[in-house]
């Protein structure tokens, strides 16, 4: 006899919906908790306040949970809630700009840019592949947040480009302009001063 099947996320989100499931609920929090932290740091440039906007997102999650409609992806609508919530914080610190001690340190007191790079390189490729990183995140810190969250969807979650206009809720083709615009203004930014 084969073992049972795992539910998949639209399963579990049926199951938080109709039912209140916090064993289904925990596992969607589980299967998604880190590429949302991911995506709330990278957006914000804060992992501490990527770490609270994740939380937010799932909170939402479940106080919306009789929004979630069935036949889209669970997927969509948690990256949909995610983005928008790292959006409003965006704009709230353009409103009233934040002092912060470390904004770009883990709890542990890393750089943000080793947080999300792997190494198992020798110590001087590894120090050159930490200053690479944090150019580029400090570079994509500057771009505006609609072509940032294309950078940040396609490249570093990996999301199809039609995926990313199903989350954003735009055109494929506005998705792929933007792209090109970001890419050419990150070249712009990355260019080393001469």
């Amino acid at each position: 006899m084969t073992g049972a099947l795992t539910p998949n996320d639209e399963q579990d989100m049926w199951r938080v919906k109709h039912e209140g499931d916090p064993d289904a609920f925990a596992c969607l929090v589980r299967r998604w908790e880190q590429p949302i932290q991911r995506l709330c740091a990278r957006m914000t440039g804060d992992v501490h306040r990527g770490q609270d906007l994740a939380q937010e997102a799932f909170s939402r999650v479940f106080l919306r949970r009789l929004d979630y409609q069935p036949g889209g992806k669970f997927s969509t609508w948690l990256w949909r809630i995610a983005i928008n919530l790292c959006l409003d914080e965006l704009r709230r610190r353009r409103r009233q700009p934040e002092v912060g001690l470390t904004p770009d340190s883990d709890p542990e007191g890393a750089p943000f840019a080793e947080t999300l790079t792997a190494s198992d390189l020798r110590p001087d490729e590894s120090l050159a592949a930490l200053e690479q990183a944090e150019r580029v995140r400090l570079a994509l810190q500057r771009l505006p947040e609609h072509y940032r969250s294309v950078v940040i969807f396609r490249h570093y979650e990996g999301l199809r480009f039609a995926e990313i206009a199903e989350v954003l809720g735009i055109p494929v083709g506005t998705v792929k302009s933007r792209m090109s615009e970001a890419l050419t203004r990150l070249s712009t930014l990355l260019r080393p001063a001469e």
